[in-house]
């Protein structure tokens, strides 16, 4: 849930807090939503660990009326057909690659999202409803629970956001099949003896977000995107202490006549510590292209450049479909 969703957004860095406003909003921020002016759907894939992994995303969303507007997505991280070789030698000790067999292990996130625009003008919440689903083969799987609250506001093209996530702190409860554990238990002696913690907890974090935007002659545009992404431990980030950790981020987008679009970015400032002890600053550039033709938006980013950071993906795609252009 922490990774990302919609290529346009990742090519700016995810510095879209406060600009978000299509049915990507029900990731970045569901406040984004009001904007909505029909029906939108939205599919994003990339790859990870050289095609192990696969990170797939969808999204709906559609106004109710001219104040309010819900949306739905789910988000799906796996890996699929991995080995388990933990039974591969029989009880004489003979090597028996039938008894090999292939299990996956992948994480779901389900949204709900509604929004809704204040009585004060150009303000704007939503809120979101999470639902975790975490699988590993038939050895365990859980389930869990969370909300995040978002806030935008808008004034002479000037805009704000505030995302809040598991506002509440989401909680994961994990049930193990004790049965399949113990067959894996002493697969390697003196490790996986005892059971793991059966549950796990997402702290909240919050997401702060100005941008503005600036056209030049009716046919260009540029929008320039800061976020400060706040989590209350001490962590790497170039801002760090023992109540609150900062990460800044800065995104731009270039636009032509609402039809090209060219992004760049820059986010995941950390202090990295090196081999002799010294600390050096790492960060993660990003670049991204985007297409738009009446109602069909196609966007690419490239992440990871340079190999600044150690970012797990770097190829993103994702698409958003007007569905007013088949009416």
């Amino acid at each position: 849930m922490n990774i990302g969703v919609d290529a346009a957004a990742l090519g700016m860095s995810s510095a879209v807090t406060a600009s978000t406003d299509d049915v990507n909003a029900v990731y970045w921020n569901p406040a984004g939503l009001t904007k909505l002016e029909d029906h939108q759907i939205s599919l994003m894939h990339a790859n990870y660990f050289a095609n192990i992994a696969q990170y797939d995303f969808i999204g709906y969303a559609s106004p109710i009326d001219d104040r309010s507007a819900w949306g739905i997505s789910m988000i799906r991280f796996g890996v699929d057909d991995i080995m388990d070789t933990t039974q591969l030698i029989d009880s004489q000790g003979n090597i028996d690659y039938n008894r090999i067999k292939l299990f996956s292990t992948a994480d779901y996130g389900f949204t709900f999202s509604y929004a809704r625009k204040l009585p004060v003008e150009g303000f704007q919440y939503g809120v979101n409803a999470k639902i975790i689903r975490r699988v590993i083969g038939k050895f365990a799987n859980s389930w869990g629970f969370g909300f995040d609250l978002g806030l935008q506001f808008e004034r002479n093209d000037w805009k704000f956001g505030l995302m809040l996530r598991d506002i509440t702190t989401t909680y994961n409860v994990w049930n193990i099949d004790e049965e399949e554990y113990e067959k894996i238990a002493n697969a390697i002696p003196g490790e996986n003896n005892e059971l793991p913690e059966s549950t796990e907890i997402t702290l909240p974090k919050a997401q702060l977000g100005v941008s503005k935007m600036i056209e030049f002659h009716n046919d260009y545009s540029l929008l320039i995107a800061t976020n400060l992404n706040m989590r209350f431990e001490q962590t790497n980030d170039i801002i760090s202490s023992k109540i609150v950790s900062i990460d800044p981020a800065v995104g731009f987008e270039f636009g032509y006549t609402d039809l090209v679009f060219l992004r760049a970015g820059a986010g995941n400032f950390q202090n990295v510590t090196q081999l002799d002890n010294t600390e050096k600053l790492s960060f993660q550039p990003n670049i991204g292209l985007g297409f738009k033709y009446k109602g069909v938006q196609v966007d690419y980013a490239l992440t990871d450049l340079g190999n600044q950071s150690t970012a797990l993906y770097s190829n993103i795609f994702s698409i958003k479909v007007d569905l007013g252009i088949f009416r």
